[in-house]
């Protein structure tokens, strides 16, 4: 079980890592591929959707690290 939680933090880890790398710094999502103009104040569509799924994953790796902590 230990290690199956060990493995399970290391994979929110990455994929962490690689949710906070895709969402750029301060310009979103739009401007990787020339969209950068636009001031919009909210994040729309897949911007969006990746935030929402880099909380979820945070999440998950806090509750898992705290459960592995405790076991």
């Amino acid at each position: 079980m230990k290690i199956f939680l060990q493995i399970l933090n290391i994979v929110f880890g990455v994929a962490l890592v690689v949710l906070i790398l895709i969402q750029g710094r301060g310009a979103g999502l739009g401007s990787a591929w020339g969209g950068g103009a636009e001031m919009f104040q909210t994040r729309r569509g897949i911007e969006k959707f990746t935030m929402t799924l880099t909380i979820i994953f945070i999440v998950g790796f806090f509750i898992v690290s705290l459960i592995n902590l405790f076991l």
